[in-house]
């Protein structure tokens, strides 16, 4: 079979020492029992996962469920597996020799399949996209993007640092790729996890953060008002009224927030979505009233993160990090 007919596939694991002493690749799930024993389709598989493990969320389900029928099903002997070890921080390369088998010996890895390692070489051999491709969140998944540099790496003729010299042109791609990543999931865990009062209650805390005094509303009669802002003890006060809904805002709704203000006042609308045309026609010709969308809101949050509360910290957590980019012209 030719390469180009083979899949790579991608593979994490807490135990380095049991894939490359063993030969092996496993994962985990050992309350799933014998895989080899549920009907072979990825309906029967949820099914037997959801009856498992009932507390786990219906999209976890799917992901999980679609691993292992993945590892048992669509992976195929010769096909080929990228395997990043965190112990000595390399990228190991082999192929499947061997078909599902299920190790009751195992404490946790028990869903097993035998590889042959090809090749073990330093992370610096592999190009920023690439190694970010294989830090996958998931435990096992097909390898895409980068596969066929993977793929090169097996020729006999290639060299552990054949691109030191050059710059890696992924660099800039791959960090905006964990940056679009990162603000897209500040904005699903603000959606999931704060409607309606409750994302009140943090648009307080951000503008806190940003250096104003906020009171919040008390809930039901507010007027149309959420948060009242001040930047310090005088006028002018900021008037804001927060939206969690999905669709776009419309004119009418910022219209309502101009009706409740006062002479002197200004207004800051805050949404999770976005503003229609005429809604953003309408702020454009309203200097006193500043919308904020949701992409918006997701860059403020980033830069006073280490200001927000410990609670919403914990809500949303994010580690700092420096990232690769790409050098200025």
């Amino acid at each position: 079979m030719a390469n180009d007919e083979k899949k790579i596939w991608g593979i994490h694991t807490y135990d380095d020492a049991l894939f490359l002493k063993g030969s092996v690749i496993a994962i985990g799930w050992s309350e799933m029992g014998n895989l080899s024993d549920i009907e072979a389709n990825r309906e029967a598989f949820k099914e037997k996962y959801a009856q498992v493990y009932p507390d786990t969320k219906k999209r976890s389900v799917s992901n999980a469920a679609g691993m292992l029928y993945r590892f048992l099903y669509e992976a195929q002997i010769g096909d080929y597996v990228v395997f990043p070890s965190k112990s000595n921080r390399e990228v190991n390369i082999g192929v499947i020799e061997g078909e599902y088998v299920y190790d009751s010996s195992q404490q946790e890895y028990v869903q097993t399949r035998k590889v042959k390692w090809l090749k073990h070489l330093p992370r610096m051999a592999f190009s920023q996209g690439a190694l970010y491709e294989i830090g996958s969140a998931l435990t096992f998944f097909a390898v895409k993007n980068y596969a066929d540099e993977f793929l090169a790496a097996l020729d006999k003729n290639f060299k552990k640092n054949d691109s030191a010299e050059d710059e890696d042109e992924s660099v800039g791609p791959t960090a905006d790729d964990i940056i679009e990543s990162t603000k897209d999931f500040i904005l699903k865990e603000l959606s999931r996890q704060l409607k309606g009062y409750d994302l009140e209650g943090f648009v307080a805390d951000l503008l806190r953060a940003m250096g104003y005094r906020t009171i919040v509303s008390p809930k039901g009669g507010d007027s149309g008002i959420d948060i009242t802002a001040y930047k310090d003890e005088l006028p002018p006060r900021i008037l804001v009224q927060v939206k969690s809904q999905d669709g776009d805002i419309k004119e009418t709704t910022i219209q309502s927030l101009k009706g409740a203000m006062r002479e002197g006042d200004y207004g800051l609308f805050v949404t999770l979505s976005n503003y229609t045309k005429n809604a953003q026609k309408y702020l454009d010709n309203t200097p006193i009233i500043r919308g904020i969308n949701g992409t918006e809101l997701v860059e403020l949050i980033l830069k006073y993160y280490e200001d927000l509360s410990e609670k919403y910290r914990k809500m949303i957590p994010l580690k700092k990090v420096f990232i690769p980019g790409a050098k200025e012209e």
